[in-house]
Protein backbone atom coordinates (compact mmCIF):
# COMPACT_ATOMS: atom_id res chain seq x y z
CA UNK A 1 0.00 0.00 0.00
CA UNK A 2 1.30 3.55 -0.94
CA UNK A 3 1.72 5.95 1.45
CA UNK A 4 0.24 9.44 0.35
CA UNK A 5 1.66 12.73 0.37
CA UNK A 6 2.02 15.01 2.93
CA UNK A 7 -0.15 17.96 3.51
CA UNK A 8 0.98 18.99 6.76
CA UNK A 9 4.12 18.77 8.67
CA UNK A 10 4.75 20.21 12.37
CA UNK A 11 8.44 20.31 13.24
CA UNK A 12 9.71 20.78 16.24
CA UNK A 13 7.22 22.97 17.50
CA UNK A 14 6.94 24.18 20.87
CA UNK A 15 3.57 26.39 22.45
CA UNK A 16 3.77 28.45 25.51
CA UNK A 17 2.68 31.49 26.56
CA UNK A 18 5.12 34.10 27.89
CA UNK A 19 7.73 32.25 29.84
CA UNK A 20 5.54 29.60 30.70
CA UNK A 21 6.19 26.67 28.23
CA UNK A 22 3.04 24.16 27.90
CA UNK A 23 4.02 21.65 25.17
CA UNK A 24 7.90 20.86 23.25
CA UNK A 25 9.09 18.51 20.94
CA UNK A 26 6.51 18.42 18.42
CA UNK A 27 7.02 16.66 15.52
CA UNK A 28 4.44 14.82 13.42
CA UNK A 29 3.09 14.51 9.62
CA UNK A 30 -0.32 14.61 8.39
CA UNK A 31 -1.22 12.52 5.01
CA UNK A 32 -3.33 13.69 2.39
CA UNK A 33 -6.66 12.30 2.65
CA UNK A 34 -6.69 10.92 6.22
CA UNK A 35 -8.57 11.80 9.20
CA UNK A 36 -6.23 12.81 11.80
CA UNK A 37 -6.87 13.14 15.68
CA UNK A 38 -5.14 15.19 18.04
CA UNK A 39 -6.26 13.56 21.56
CA UNK A 40 -5.36 13.69 25.11
CA UNK A 41 -6.53 14.14 28.38
CA UNK A 42 -8.21 17.96 29.55
CA UNK A 43 -5.77 20.23 30.13
CA UNK A 44 -3.10 18.13 27.60
CA UNK A 45 -2.98 21.40 25.10
CA UNK A 46 -4.86 19.71 22.28
CA UNK A 47 -6.92 22.87 21.46
CA UNK A 48 -3.23 24.93 21.67
CA UNK A 49 -1.93 22.64 19.18
CA UNK A 50 -4.88 23.45 16.94
CA UNK A 51 -4.26 26.99 17.17
CA UNK A 52 -0.54 26.90 16.35
CA UNK A 53 -1.35 24.51 12.91
CA UNK A 54 -4.06 27.02 11.88
CA UNK A 55 -1.59 30.25 12.64
CA UNK A 56 -3.68 31.79 15.67
CA UNK A 57 -0.96 31.78 18.01
CA UNK A 58 2.53 31.88 16.84
CA UNK A 59 4.39 28.72 18.41
CA UNK A 60 7.57 29.29 20.21
CA UNK A 61 9.37 27.97 18.18
CA UNK A 62 9.42 25.28 15.24
CA UNK A 63 7.63 24.86 12.00
CA UNK A 64 3.78 24.15 10.49
CA UNK A 65 4.79 23.51 6.91
CA UNK A 66 1.39 23.13 4.34
CA UNK A 67 2.75 21.05 1.14
CA UNK A 68 6.21 22.77 2.11
CA UNK A 69 5.69 25.91 3.12
CA UNK A 70 6.12 27.18 6.48
CA UNK A 71 3.04 29.22 7.67
CA UNK A 72 4.28 30.57 10.78
CA UNK A 73 6.73 32.64 8.90
CA UNK A 74 5.05 33.55 5.58
CA UNK A 75 3.63 37.45 5.33
CA UNK A 76 1.31 39.24 2.80
CA UNK A 77 -0.24 37.25 0.18
CA UNK A 78 2.02 34.11 0.86
CA UNK A 79 0.29 33.70 4.12
CA UNK A 80 -3.22 34.17 2.71
CA UNK A 81 -2.30 31.97 -0.11
CA UNK A 82 -1.47 29.30 2.82
CA UNK A 83 -4.52 29.69 4.62
CA UNK A 84 -6.97 29.90 1.83
CA UNK A 85 -5.58 26.14 2.04
CA UNK A 86 -8.14 25.03 4.72
CA UNK A 87 -11.15 25.56 6.68
CA UNK A 88 -11.77 25.54 10.42
CA UNK A 89 -14.74 24.58 12.64
CA UNK A 90 -14.74 26.20 16.03
CA UNK A 91 -16.17 24.34 18.92
CA UNK A 92 -18.94 26.39 19.47
CA UNK A 93 -19.57 26.61 15.69
CA UNK A 94 -19.38 30.07 15.69
CA UNK A 95 -22.52 30.70 13.11
CA UNK A 96 -23.73 34.57 13.15
CA UNK A 97 -27.11 34.74 14.77
CA UNK A 98 -28.34 37.43 12.52
CA UNK A 99 -27.66 35.75 9.31
CA UNK A 100 -29.79 32.52 7.90
CA UNK A 101 -27.77 28.96 7.71
CA UNK A 102 -27.86 29.83 3.87
CA UNK A 103 -26.11 33.23 4.52
CA UNK A 104 -23.48 31.82 7.17
CA UNK A 105 -22.61 29.23 4.48
CA UNK A 106 -21.80 31.72 1.92
CA UNK A 107 -20.20 34.52 4.09
CA UNK A 108 -16.69 33.28 3.08
CA UNK A 109 -17.47 33.34 -0.65
CA UNK A 110 -18.60 37.56 -0.04
CA UNK A 111 -15.66 38.08 1.48
CA UNK A 112 -13.00 36.10 -0.44
CA UNK A 113 -14.55 35.68 -4.02
CA UNK A 114 -15.77 37.79 -6.55
CA UNK A 115 -18.61 35.39 -7.69
CA UNK A 116 -21.89 36.84 -8.32
CA UNK A 117 -25.03 36.31 -6.39
CA UNK A 118 -26.82 33.30 -7.92
CA UNK A 119 -23.28 31.24 -7.80
CA UNK A 120 -22.31 31.69 -4.60
CA UNK A 121 -26.13 30.66 -3.55
CA UNK A 122 -25.88 27.67 -5.60
CA UNK A 123 -22.36 26.83 -4.13
CA UNK A 124 -23.89 27.30 -0.92
CA UNK A 125 -26.38 25.02 -1.23
CA UNK A 126 -24.18 22.62 -2.69
CA UNK A 127 -22.16 22.58 0.56
CA UNK A 128 -25.36 22.76 2.59
CA UNK A 129 -26.28 19.01 0.51
CA UNK A 130 -23.21 17.78 1.33
CA UNK A 131 -23.50 17.49 4.92
CA UNK A 132 -27.43 16.67 4.81
CA UNK A 133 -28.61 20.14 5.53
CA UNK A 134 -30.29 21.24 2.64
CA UNK A 135 -33.53 21.94 4.01
CA UNK A 136 -32.48 24.12 6.70
CA UNK A 137 -31.28 26.88 4.41
CA UNK A 138 -33.37 29.18 5.63
CA UNK A 139 -33.53 28.89 9.41
CA UNK A 140 -31.94 30.92 11.43
CA UNK A 141 -29.04 29.59 13.97
CA UNK A 142 -31.12 29.44 16.98
CA UNK A 143 -33.68 27.29 15.19
CA UNK A 144 -31.05 24.64 14.63
CA UNK A 145 -30.07 21.92 17.06
CA UNK A 146 -26.72 21.34 18.53
CA UNK A 147 -25.78 18.28 15.73
CA UNK A 148 -27.30 20.90 12.99
CA UNK A 149 -25.55 23.68 13.91
CA UNK A 150 -22.23 21.84 13.86
CA UNK A 151 -23.03 20.44 10.56
CA UNK A 152 -23.53 24.01 9.06
CA UNK A 153 -20.55 25.61 10.43
CA UNK A 154 -18.56 22.34 8.34
CA UNK A 155 -20.43 23.90 5.36
CA UNK A 156 -19.32 27.30 5.59
CA UNK A 157 -16.03 26.04 6.22
CA UNK A 158 -16.24 23.97 3.23
CA UNK A 159 -17.07 26.97 1.21
CA UNK A 160 -13.60 27.98 -0.71
CA UNK A 161 -13.34 24.35 -1.03
CA UNK A 162 -10.19 23.58 0.95
CA UNK A 163 -8.53 20.43 0.70
CA UNK A 164 -8.02 20.64 4.55
CA UNK A 165 -10.16 21.03 7.43
CA UNK A 166 -9.80 21.53 10.99
CA UNK A 167 -12.43 20.70 13.63
CA UNK A 168 -12.10 21.65 17.35
CA UNK A 169 -14.13 19.14 19.60
CA UNK A 170 -17.08 18.37 16.88
CA UNK A 171 -19.13 16.17 19.26
CA UNK A 172 -19.01 18.50 22.24
CA UNK A 173 -22.29 18.61 23.42
CA UNK A 174 -23.81 16.44 21.34
CA UNK A 175 -25.47 13.10 22.20
CA UNK A 176 -24.55 9.83 21.07
CA UNK A 177 -26.22 9.57 18.35
CA UNK A 178 -26.04 12.78 17.02
CA UNK A 179 -22.88 12.54 17.36
CA UNK A 180 -22.13 9.07 15.73
CA UNK A 181 -24.03 11.26 12.63
CA UNK A 182 -21.44 13.65 12.45
CA UNK A 183 -18.77 10.77 12.65
CA UNK A 184 -20.38 9.40 9.80
CA UNK A 185 -20.53 12.93 7.66
CA UNK A 186 -17.16 13.49 8.57
CA UNK A 187 -15.94 10.08 7.32
CA UNK A 188 -18.11 10.60 4.17
CA UNK A 189 -16.42 13.93 3.40
CA UNK A 190 -12.84 12.39 3.98
CA UNK A 191 -13.61 9.16 1.77
CA UNK A 192 -16.04 11.17 -1.06
CA UNK A 193 -13.96 14.27 -1.57
CA UNK A 194 -10.57 13.25 -0.37
CA UNK A 195 -10.61 16.27 1.98
CA UNK A 196 -8.04 15.81 4.90
CA UNK A 197 -9.52 16.32 8.31
CA UNK A 198 -7.59 17.15 11.57
CA UNK A 199 -10.04 17.00 14.16
CA UNK A 200 -9.21 17.54 17.91
CA UNK A 201 -11.63 15.35 20.70
CA UNK A 202 -11.01 13.19 23.48
CA UNK A 203 -14.56 11.02 22.57
CA UNK A 204 -13.40 7.76 22.45
CA UNK A 205 -16.23 6.58 20.38
CA UNK A 206 -15.38 9.28 17.76
CA UNK A 207 -11.90 8.42 17.34
CA UNK A 208 -12.45 4.42 16.83
CA UNK A 209 -14.68 5.68 14.25
CA UNK A 210 -13.50 8.25 12.05
CA UNK A 211 -9.70 8.38 13.16
CA UNK A 212 -6.98 7.15 10.51
CA UNK A 213 -3.70 7.85 12.62
CA UNK A 214 -3.72 10.01 15.82
CA UNK A 215 -0.99 11.28 18.07
CA UNK A 216 -2.12 11.94 21.97
CA UNK A 217 -0.33 14.57 24.21
CA UNK A 218 0.10 14.36 27.99
CA UNK A 219 0.04 17.83 29.60
CA UNK A 220 2.39 15.84 32.92
CA UNK A 221 5.68 15.14 29.65
CA UNK A 222 4.59 18.21 27.73
CA UNK A 223 4.80 16.42 24.39
CA UNK A 224 3.33 13.21 22.43
CA UNK A 225 3.34 10.60 24.13
CA UNK A 226 1.74 8.80 21.24
CA UNK A 227 1.48 8.18 17.78
CA UNK A 228 -0.65 5.64 15.37
CA UNK A 229 -3.98 3.88 14.91
CA UNK A 230 -6.22 3.96 17.78
CA UNK A 231 -6.56 0.20 17.81
CA UNK A 232 -3.27 -0.74 17.42
CA UNK A 233 -2.37 2.11 20.25
CA UNK A 234 -5.23 0.29 23.02
CA UNK A 235 -3.80 -3.35 22.81
CA UNK A 236 0.04 -2.68 22.01
CA UNK A 237 1.12 0.76 23.71
CA UNK A 238 4.06 -0.27 26.32
CA UNK A 239 2.89 3.27 27.59
CA UNK A 240 -0.02 2.53 30.93
CA UNK A 241 -1.50 5.81 30.60
CA UNK A 242 -2.29 5.23 26.86
CA UNK A 243 -3.85 1.98 27.65
CA UNK A 244 -5.50 3.38 30.17
CA UNK A 245 -7.09 6.49 27.95
CA UNK A 246 -8.13 4.09 25.12
CA UNK A 247 -9.35 1.80 27.53
CA UNK A 248 -11.66 3.72 29.37
CA UNK A 249 -9.93 2.71 32.91
CA UNK A 250 -10.16 5.54 35.84
CA UNK A 251 -6.71 6.16 36.69
CA UNK A 252 -4.64 5.06 40.03
CA UNK A 253 -4.21 7.22 42.37
CA UNK A 254 -0.34 6.78 42.25
CA UNK A 255 -0.96 8.05 38.70
CA UNK A 256 -2.42 10.85 39.57
CA UNK A 257 -1.50 14.41 37.76
CA UNK A 258 -2.32 14.01 34.10
CA UNK A 259 -4.26 16.83 33.01
CA UNK A 260 -4.22 19.29 35.67
CA UNK A 261 -3.36 22.40 33.95
CA UNK A 262 -5.99 24.72 32.12
CA UNK A 263 -5.75 24.21 28.58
Amino acid sequence: MTTAPTAIEVRGVAIGYGDRVILHGLDFQVRRGEVFVILGGSGSGKSSVLKAMIGLNEPLEGQVLFDGENLVKAEGEARLHLLRKFGVMYQSGALFGSMTVLENVRLPMDEFTEMGPEEKELVALAKLNQVGLLSAASRMPSELSGGMQKRAAIARALALDPGILFLDEPSAGLDPITSAGLDSTICGLSRGLGITFVVVTHELQSIYAIADRCIMLDSGRKTIIAEGRPADLRDHSEDPYVRQFFMRQAEPAAAMGHGEEAE
